[in-house]
C-alpha cells in the first residue's frame, strides 16, 4: 500500500488505456477506419472522435488486411475532407506472426519510439501466430492474446487489436466476439462497434478493467471516413428504421403524441421524444406547439384528428425490437 504507482497512461481517455484492448465489429462497417482515424489523431495530438482530447506521440498501425494502395488512399480521402499529415503515424501492411517474429518488431518499434501512444494491429487473427497443438480452444485464444498484453504490460503502451464478431446474435454483447470468452479473458478491456448497414448512427460498448462500462453513441462519415462521439446516452439515438417508422405512424396518425408513439414501437418515452425532437429539427416531420406531430409537407395542415390509439398501432405495426443498438 506504501508503493506508488505511475498514473494510468491513456491513448484516449476514458476510451483506449495502456494495456490490451479488443474492438470487435462485422466485417466491412468502419473498424478500420475507426482505427485509422484515431491513430491519426493521436499522432497529430487532434481531438479524437470528433471532441475528445489526447496526448500526441507516435502510433504504430498494422493494416494487414490493406494494401499501401488502399492505405493511400484512404488517407487521402482523410485529407481532402480536413484532416492533417501525421508525420508520427507508422503505417505497415504485413508484419510476421506473433509465433514467427512478430513479437520482436513490434518490441523493436517501441525501443525506437519511446514516447509511443498506440499500437494497432488490424486483425489480430493475421497476426496471433500458431497454436500450439494439444490445447483448448479457450487456452489457445487466451495465449494468443497474452503475447501482445506481455508487450503492452512491459512497454505501458496501450494496444488495441482489431476482431471479428461471430455471426451469431447474443444477448450479452460481449458474446458477440469471434472465438472463446480466453480472447475477452486476457484482455484488459473489450469495445465492441455495431452499425446497421446503410446508417450513420452506431454505437461502441465499452468495458474493461480500467475504463468505465458505457455505450457511445457514434455517427460515421462515409465522405470523411470519420466517427464521431455523439453527445448523449447512445439510447437516445434511434437507428433509421426506427426513424422511418415513426414517419410512417404519423403520416398513418397525424397529430399523434409521443407517448403514443412509442407505446407503438414498443420504445422508451424518454428515447422517442428525443429523436422526435431530432427529427423535427432536421424538417423530417412538423411539430405543433402543444407536442402534437405531423407529415413535413406544408399541405397536411394540423386539423382535430382521431387520438391514435397504441392498441390499434401496435397491432398494425411492427416492432423492430432487437434491432436497435
Amino acid at each position: 500500500m506504501r508503493e506508488e504507482f505511475p498514473p494510468v497512461r491513456w491513448a484516449v481517455p476514458g476510451l483506449l488505456s495502456e494495456g490490451l484492448n479488443l474492438l470487435a465489429g462485422a466485417p466491412k462497417l468502419g473498424k478500420s477506419w475507426l482505427s485509422l482515424g484515431l491513430g491519426a489523431d493521436i499522432a497529430n495530438g487532434d481531438p479524437a472522435l470528433g471532441g475528445i482530447e489526447v496526448e500526441r506521440g507516435p502510433v504504430l498501425y498494422c493494416a494487414l488486411e490493406d494494401t499501401g494502395c488502399r492505405l493511400q488512399r484512404r488517407r487521402r480521402q482523410m485529407l481532402a475532407a480536413g484532416g492533417r499529415a501525421a508525420n508520427l503515424l507508422t503505417l505497415e501492411t504485413a508484419c510476421p506472426t506473433m509465433t514467427a517474429g512478430g513479437d520482436a518488431v513490434i518490441v523493436d518499434w517501441l525501443n525506437e519510439n519511446p514516447g509511443a501512444r498506440l499500437v494497432i494491429i488490424d486483425t489480430f487473427e493475421k497476426m496471433r501466430g500458431a497454436t500450439a497443438p494439444g490445447i483448448s480452444a479457450y487456452a489457445a485464444d487466451y495465449a494468443a492474446a497474452s503475447r501482445f498484453k506481455v508487450i503492452a504490460d512491459t512497454y505501458g503502451v496501450p494496444f488495441l487489436l482489431i476482431h471479428h464478431v461471430r455471426k451469431q446474435g447474443a444477448e450479452d454483447w460481449q458474446d458477440l466476439v469471434s472465438g472463446t470468452n480466453g480472447l475477452t479473458g486476457a484482455a484488459d478491456a473489450t469495445l465492441v462497434l455495431q452499425r446497421s448497414r446503410g446508417q450513420a448512427d452506431g454505437v461502441l460498448h465499452v468495458t474493461g478493467r480500467d475504463v468505465e462500462e458505457t455505450d457511445y453513441a457514434m455517427s460515421f462519415d462515409p465522405r470523411s471516413g470519420a466517427w464521431t462521439k455523439l453527445d448523449g446516452p447512445a439510447g437516445d439515438y434511434e437507428l433509421g428504421d426506427t426513424r422511418a417508422d415513426l414517419i410512417r405512424l404519423v403520416r398513418d396518425y397525424p397529430g399523434s403524441k409521443p407517448a403514443d408513439l412509442a407505446k407503438a414501437l414498443d420504445k422508451p418515452a424518454a428515447t422517442i421524444r428525443k429523436t422526435l425532437a431530432r427529427m423535427a429539427d432536421k424538417g423530417q416531420l412538423r411539430v405543433t406547439p402543444g407536442g402534437a406531430y405531423y407529415p413535413p409537407e406544408p399541405s397536411d395542415t394540423p386539423g382535430d384528428p382521431s387520438p391514435v390509439s397504441h392498441l390499434s398501432l401496435s397491432h398494425s405495426t411492427p416492432s423492430d425490437q432487437g434491432e436497435h443498438l
